[in-house]
């Protein structure tokens, strides 16, 4: 079942509960499992100094709020779409250990959507290894296209197989986010001082020769 751009695993199914003891509306029940197990979803009324909440809890074990934050459990996967360039992906590794040092997240694993290793699965496997108790796929890409919408979403759910229990979520790519100006402004700016002869080449271009002038 998909909530705008989230997906979650498994799938379930949802219908309205309107029972008194739920104070907030609109609340949902949704079965899933081989028990029929119940996870229900409410839509907390928004105050006025607060954004809407959404929460994820099991009917059996009561109403509990779900961190919208990463978690010391919770295991990252960046994936990109994997090259036959080694030095393409050796630049994801250096991306991934850049966003461990930055965020100070406890899991977070490189993956190669395909073409180099290692695949979602592995690094599935390796996050749920180290502890995970709950896995977030990350796209690192720019927008949501077939890879997104069908290829890792498939090839994640085949990972998940062997790790029941664990559940997932795969969020959006980068998308239209305003600090993507910023990034592409910078890179401008420092291919021209380049040109210019005001820096040296970026990590990107080093040793390429590519960012001249034609």
């Amino acid at each position: 079942m998909s909530i705008g751009s989230v997906q979650f695993h498994p799938p379930f199914t949802a219908k309205r509960y309107t029972n008194s003891s739920y104070p907030y509306s609109p609340v949902k029940v949704c079965k899933t499992g081989k028990n029929n197990s119940g996870w229900v979803l409410l839509n907390f009324p928004k105050p006025h100094n607060m954004s809407r909440t959404l929460c994820l809890v099991n009917e059996k074990v009561g109403l509990s709020q779900i961190s919208n934050g990463v978690g010391d459990k919770d295991g990252i996967i960046i994936v990109d779409h994997g090259s036959r360039r080694k030095e393409s992906n050796l630049m994801l590794n250096e991306f991934v250990a850049m966003f461990r040092d930055k965020t100070g997240y406890n899991i977070v694993e490189p993956a190669h959507m395909e073409l180099a290793e290692p695949s979602i699965k592995d690094s599935f496997g390796k996050c749920v290894q180290r502890g995970a108790s709950r896995v977030i796929v990350s796209p690192f890409f720019l927008f949501p296209g077939r890879h997104w919408h069908q290829d890792i979403p498939s090839l994640t759910a085949e990972a998940a197989k062997e790790h029941p229990g664990i559940p997932y979520i795969i969020t959006a790519p980068l998308g239209l986010h305003e600090l993507l100006v910023n990034v592409v402004d910078d890179r401008i700016k420092h291919c021209l001082s380049h040109v210019a002869g005001d820096a040296d080449e970026c990590a990107v271009c080093a040793g390429t020769g590519k960012c001249r002038l034609y």
